[in-house]
């Protein structure tokens, strides 16, 4: 692999200008297709669950009925002394009832309130429940215009007019905390580089990689049916990878540089080394993201589809635009001093001298290795505590900032008509072949009337052939309490009865459903994918540590670091820990997909560091150090630039919880404080503490397993030897070098 990546390398840097214009190609070809795709429309489904049944049932029995389609609910509320019955102020509601399906051909439905009952009992509010015929994403710009300037027209009576439902829900777009994220990492990279151009670098290839990532996604979009997440999260990650993995190759570019290579030379051996780690790096990624398909929901497959394409592309961008470019920026990216004591044939400062930073660090943890492990998993364990509160579901208008119309709509609902009525269950009566089918759904609906906590039950609404009724059953606690999830299950319960005995079947489903399968989904799942994503990890670690204990020990290392920002994220979005400084309006269920896209995103991200980091301490440990100075060896070359990739990667993640879409908020924290905890703790405290403390152990293999796993050759210590062979003296550009000093080097 060493060999390999050495001569692409060498390649891409001496065919430069060829490969910049095949990415700029790239990049203009993926923007073409991205201008000219169409809108992209994406459905929520989760095969093999009561709920999703439910749906699919409705869709089949009641033509026309648009289950994914967009709806909107039109919340007028009368002023103080007023009702929404006297007649001014219901010529106001019945002007808007008119208006709407005249605004729009992509209106489904417009129900009048005055004829379906929906005002509150005090006569203060009503409502106008509006159904689409198109799914919120693909709703045109027109039709949301239209719905903003009816609701703007009504207000002007005098009446509080606010819209509810998702046809208004925009788009997540990128916002001034994202800059600020990547701005901060700009300047970690010139303080760790001494070089504007230097720290320019990484920022330019991930900017091109992640536009390319992000083009190519929204030319798919409509095609595969990507959420409207999709190509925000694979921003996130992008980004934050594409910078990382740039910034480990032009690390090892300048050191080679330094020790007297010839640029070419030196961007041939940066590839064949820094480029091995961040190739098999960026697999551990691509595995744990890729492996989100064994949960079987498709949206969370997709997204995790498009984060992995975008980590391919970061690694490729990494392992031939940064070469190329490095082409371009030659000896310029060392800052004027370095430049001059490597002309001058300056040992790099990191060899002799003032130990560094990291060098003083880790003599310090192998001086202390039992402490350092016991107050890390302690501190970890403390934070951790909250994670075992978790509560899971998904996010609904009650959790927008309360200055958005869908939020003021919600509350007023909420407060009008009770809590439960922004998460109505509707329960699914299938009676195809009942001789007396009104008898049953009758039946139905009066065991669910029965049910605790059902405040209210409409009466049963046939197809047209008379063989599925649907009924609304309204809870009395909001949507995302444990109560109404409860209710869920005891409505299930209550209808199941009924169908034993009757020979029919009972579906209950709507949003509030949705979300306990959702979340029960997610909690089954969480297992077989932990074991699938760890165990095909593992086995990539052992091929490049050669190592029982190391993977073992780096995998476990995750599994603290994952509960400790679980914990973390309970406390903040679920228990409204410093709300106000993270902007959380609504403290509440953590979102169901966002532990196991963590566990997912997480383990990848916390394996590159391993690599980055150990890979350094093997190399000097299998050149003849010892275990405790190879651990300083790693600490020495390893730390200030890894330190600086786990800086810049928080600073991304963190610029994104700055969104005021709740899930990008949630991820980009959740994935902020992960990084934090398994690069600052786990990998710069605790892995060396173990590592110090299982001595030669840890890098044991058996020899067995040693001869059958294939050497991959991740250090490039076959490169070294190859390279030893043919850069005798007289016979290339870097004769005369001290080549022991090189191999001591990594």
């Amino acid at each position: 692999m060493a060999t390999f990546l050495y001569k692409l390398g060498r390649l891409a840097f001496r065919r430069r200008i060829i490969v910049v214009l095949m990415w700029v190609a790239a990049l203009a070809l993926t923007g073409v297709g991205a201008a000219s795709a169409p809108t992209s429309g994406s459905s929520f489904a989760i095969p093999g669950t009561e709920a999703q049944k439910a749906f699919d049932l409705i869709d089949e029995r009641f033509p026309g009925s648009s289950v994914d389609g967009a709806v909107a609910r039109v919340v007028f509320k009368a002023p103080d002394g007023e009702t929404m019955t006297s007649p001014e102020n219901k010529a106001v509601v019945e002007k808007v009832v008119k208006d709407l399906p005249a605004g729009s051909d992509q209106i489904g439905q417009v129900t009048d309130p005055y004829k379906a009952n929906a005002i509150s009992e005090d006569g203060s509010t009503a409502y106008v429940a509006v159904s689409y015929k198109l799914t919120t994403l693909e709703l045109t710009d027109d039709t949301r215009k239209s719905l903003e300037d009816i609701g703007a027209d009504a207000r002007k009576s005098g009446l509080t007019v606010e819209i509810g439902g998702d046809a208004l829900q925009a788009i997540p777009a990128a916002g001034a905390t994202e800059a600020l994220g990547v701005a901060v990492a700009a300047v970690v990279l010139i303080v760790t580089f001494g070089s504007l151009i230097a720290a320019g670098l990484p920022l330019l290839t991930a900017l091109i990689g992640v536009a390319v990532s992000v083009s190519i996604i929204a030319t798919l979009a409509s095609a595969m049916d990507f959420d409207s997440t999709t190509s925000v999260l694979a921003m996130m990650i992008g980004l934050a990878v594409g910078i990382d993995y740039a910034l480990f190759i032009v690390s090892r570019y300048r050191a080679e540089l330094m020790e007297g290579h010839e640029p070419q030379d030196a961007a041939g051996r940066a590839a064949g080394t820094a480029g091995s780690a961040v190739f098999f790096a960026g697999l551990t990624v691509v595995i744990a993201l890729v492996g989100l398909a064994v949960v079987n929901i498709p949206m969370l497959t997709k997204m995790g589809l498009a984060a992995a394409g975008t980590v391919v592309i970061a690694v490729l961008v990494a392992l031939t635009l940064v070469p190329a470019v490095l082409g371009f920026a030659g000896k310029r990216v060392l800052g004027r001093k370095a430049r001059k004591r490597q002309q001058e044939g300056e040992r790099p400062a990191s060899t002799h001298g003032k130990p560094n930073m990291g060098t003083r660090w880790a003599h310090f943890v192998v001086r202390r290795p039992l402490i350092v492990v016991l107050v890390g998993v302690v501190g970890l364990g403390v934070a951790a505590v909250p994670a075992a509160s978790l509560e899971m579901g998904l996010p609904d208008n009650g959790s927008q900032p309360t200055s958005t119309t869908q939020r003021k709509a919600y509350d007023i609902l909420s407060d009008s008509f009770g809590p439960g009525f922004n998460g109505p269950l509707v329960v699914v009566v299938d009676v195809k072949g009942d001789n007396d089918a009104e008898a049953t759904v009758g039946q139905v609906a009066n065991a669910v009337k029965g049910v605790k906590d059902v405040v209210a039950v409409t009466p049963p609404t046939f197809n047209e052939a008379g063989d599925t009724a649907m009924i609304t059953a309204v809870p009395k606690d909001r949507p995302s309490s444990v109560n109404t999830e409860n209710l869920v299950h005891d409505v299930r319960d209550a209808g199941g009865e009924v169908a034993s005995e009757t020979g029919s079947t009972v579906l209950v489903t709507g949003a509030t459903a949705l979300n306990t399968d959702f979340s029960q989904k997610m909690n089954d799942a969480l297992v077989p994918y932990l074991a699938v994503v760890v165990g095909l990890a593992f086995l990539l670690l052992m091929l490049i540590f050669r190592s029982i204990l190391v993977p073992l020990k780096a995998a476990l290392g995750f599994l603290l670091s994952v509960i400790a920002s679980l914990g973390a994220v309970v406390a903040v979005f679920q228990w409204g820990w410093l709300s106000d400084f993270f902007g959380i309006e609504q403290a509440g269920p953590i979102m169901s997909m966002v532990p196991i896209f963590m566990v997912g995103t997480v383990f990848g991200l916390a394996m590159d560091y391993e690599v980055f980091l150990v890979t350094r301490m093997r190399e000097a440990y299998v050149h003849g150090e010892q275990p405790t100075q190879a651990i300083s060896t790693g600490f020495r070359h390893g730390a200030r630039v890894v330190t600086a990739a786990a800086v810049i990667m928080i600073a991304v993640f963190a610029g994104f919880s700055g969104s005021t879409e709740s899930m990008i908020k949630l991820i980009g924290f959740s994935l902020a404080v992960a990084v934090f905890f398994d690069a600052f703790v786990v990998r710069m405290a605790i892995v060396p503490a173990v590592l110090a403390l299982l001595g030669d152990k840890a890098w044991w293999l058996p020899r067995w397993l040693d001869r059958l796993l294939p050497n991959v050759d991740v250090e490039g210590d076959q490169l070294r030897r190859k390279l030893a062979e043919e850069q005798r003296p007289g016979q290339g550009p870097d004769s005369g070098q001290d080549w022991n000093r090189g191999m001591a080097r990594v």
